[in-house]
């Protein structure tokens, strides 16, 4: 007892002392506190009440943010494109057409509106019947038909867009100009080639083409003020994203596609050292194939409809074919106003030109990551394929259908990355995939045709849907794994996308949404009211979204989806893990309210 008073006297003593200081100590506590709450707070969404449907969501447990709400845009916005707008272009240089690239907008001067459809707008018609024919209220521009009748890329009667199949190259119809392709490439027919591109694709009637022929095709053209090109692909059912080879990369990895396409795209491939030809080169694959139609192929009998002189186009024919020469193409076929050339499928090409110091274009370096295409600048150098790389050029490449469920020589290069894990990701996702269509029975009907996987990794659920009459754009994070090359040896199509911006597509153009633990893994760096806005921008009215994401999340994203008015059940994943729900949303049809309410 005398030792404890001892201790308590002493305190007491002391106690003048320490109290100044507790109470700094305590001051400063309260002011981190405070500021802390001030920071996260900027970072949240918020969260009202969350319907009930398909069974209760908890709010207790989700983020606690503040309220949020969305007003329509104006009219005006109905084709709204965030990152490569037209209202924007004047800001940007006309140099090599910069202007048509990404220029995503600052927070800032992000809209927080929900983008109306056209008046009149119809759910879209169904495929197979929408290759042919989509309703012209829902892409009403008058332009592109006034233009383009003559050369039957499309004609409108009544209601609808009529696509006869013509182009520009093809006055006899798009088939006819596939079949003589064909005779030229044997390797269309066999399961040889599966994934192309087309550079400049007008309304997509090649895409569409080859889709009959087990051919997928990403169709490419940039976002302008009248054609809309994109956007009709997208109506028609036909996969195709908004870009345009200018001063950077395009979002895919080397080595990717089996065969690239241009019929008379304008891209001067011959200009700025050859830089567009060499994009070209990088992502397709070694023993792939470019196929050219138009100037200055078949000059000698065409030069006059070009308003030119002969001798200007077989100097241009000249370039193309020394410049192709340089980048180890050499010429495979030619007949008529088609020309096609084959990237060498080994190295030995690449090896005799490195031993010439004066050689154009030369080698790129180590330093350039041949994959990286988020934002890269286009050089002017070769990408050269990787030596240890024995199995990806297309002649070793299993054949299609084989490929999809084959393991790729590329998932090695993937953190963790190997066959086992490879066959596992397949198995679950075939398990995800029936789970998914006891939920939501539209997949695998007509109602859903373009699909969107906005974070896969190995394109698993692309794979486990790949007999539903529906494709799927296989997205891959620019900040995640790079997985995307093994989506593209599956015989598959995807893209590099970073989703704190816009995905580079018109408004309405996807049936279904599916997302895996996005909000999860991105967090940290991306809001949530912003990627669900964009993710209602895409998305058409009546279309769908899954979402599977962690229990933390779910009753926040629900939230949120409300205010877009969308309507959402909860619903337990294959496995009824406590730690991870599925939100299964359709996006609901409406009408502007007030067709010159300004956007916020």
């Amino acid at each position: 007892m005398k030792y404890k008073d001892e201790k308590y006297e002493k305190a007491e003593k002391g106690s003048m002392k320490v109290l100044p200081k507790t109470v700094l100590l305590i001051l400063l506590c309260g002011l981190s506190f405070y500021l802390g709450g001030l920071y996260y707070g900027k970072n949240t969404v918020e969260v009202n009440n969350v319907a009930k449907a398909g069974s209760s969501l908890d709010v207790d447990n989700s983020p606690q943010v503040s309220s949020v709400s969305f007003s329509e845009c104006s009219s005006d916005y109905q084709d709204y494109t965030p990152c490569t707008d037209p209202r924007k272009w004047k800001k940007y240089g006309t140099h090599r057409l910069t202007f048509m690239e990404r220029h995503c907008p600052p927070v800032f001067d992000r809209k927080q509106c929900l983008v109306p459809a056209p008046n009149g707008y119809k759910p879209p018609i169904r495929w197979p019947k929408s290759k042919n024919e989509c309703w012209y209220r829902n892409v009403p521009y008058d332009w592109i038909n006034k233009q383009k009748s003559n050369q039957h890329w499309l004609k409108k009667e009544g209601e609808k867009f009529i696509f006869p199949g013509g182009g520009t190259m093809f006055p006899n119809g798009v088939s006819a100009y596939v079949d003589l392709m064909q005779n030229l490439i044997p390797e269309m027919k066999d399961g040889t080639i599966r994934t192309a591109i087309d550079t400049g694709c007008g309304v997509a009637s090649w895409g569409g083409d080859l889709l009959d022929r087990g051919i997928l095709t990403v169709s490419l053209a940039p976002r302008d003020n009248h054609e809309a090109q994109v956007q009709f692909a997208l109506e028609r059912g036909i996969p195709a994203i908004l870009g345009i080879i200018s001063t950077q990369r395009l979002p895919f990895p080397s080595n990717s596609f089996d065969m690239a396409h241009c019929s008379r795209c304008l891209i001067p491939w011959t200009e700025f050292g050859g830089v567009y030809l060499l994009e070209i080169h990088r992502i397709l694959r070694p023993g792939g194939f470019w196929v050219l139609s138009g100037p200055p192929v078949n000059y000698e009998n065409r030069w006059k409809g070009w308003d030119t002189t002969v001798e200007e186009q077989r100097s241009n024919y000249e370039k193309l074919q020394d410049l192709l020469s340089s980048m180890c193409f050499k010429l495979y076929a030619k007949k008529d106003d088609i020309a096609v050339w084959q990237k060498s499928p080994d190295n030995t090409c690449y090896n005799k030109l490195s031993n010439d110091p004066d050689a154009y274009p030369p080698k790129c370096d180590d330093s350039l990551e041949p994959d990286s295409a988020w934002y890269t600048p286009l050089r002017p150098c070769v990408v050269v394929p990787s030596p240890k790389l024995k199995k990806t050029d297309l002649e070793s490449t299993p054949k299609w259908p084989e490929r999809l469920h084959s393991t790729p020589e590329r998932i090695s290069d993937v953190p963790g990355g190997n066959g086992g894990l490879f066959k596992r990701d397949n198995s679950k996702w075939k398990t995800r995939a029936k789970h998914y269509k006891k939920l939501l029975p539209a997949i695998g009907s007509d109602k859903i045709r373009n699909v969107m996987d906005m974070n896969t990794a190995y394109g698993g659920l692309a794979a486990a849907l790949i007999d539903d009459p529906l494709w799927v754009m296989n997205v891959v994070s620019s900040y995640a794994a790079n997985t995307l090359p093994v989506v593209f040896d599956r015989g598959l199509i995807g893209t590099y996308h970073d989703w704190c911006e816009a995905f580079s597509t018109y408004p309405r153009t996807y049936d279904l949404l599916h997302v895996d633990g996005l909000f999860t893994s991105e967090n940290q760096r991306c809001e949530m009211k912003y990627v669900m806005l964009e993710m209602d921008r895409i998305l058409r009215p009546n279309g769908y979204a899954i979402i599977r994401e962690s229990s933390y999340f779910a009753d926040t994203i629900a939230s949120v989806a409300k205010e877009l008015r969308w309507s959402c059940r909860k619903e337990k994943t294959e496995s009824e893990s406590e730690n991870e729900k599925l939100l299964i949303c359709q996006k609901k049809l409406w009408y502007s309210s007030n067709a010159t309410s300004e956007t916020k």
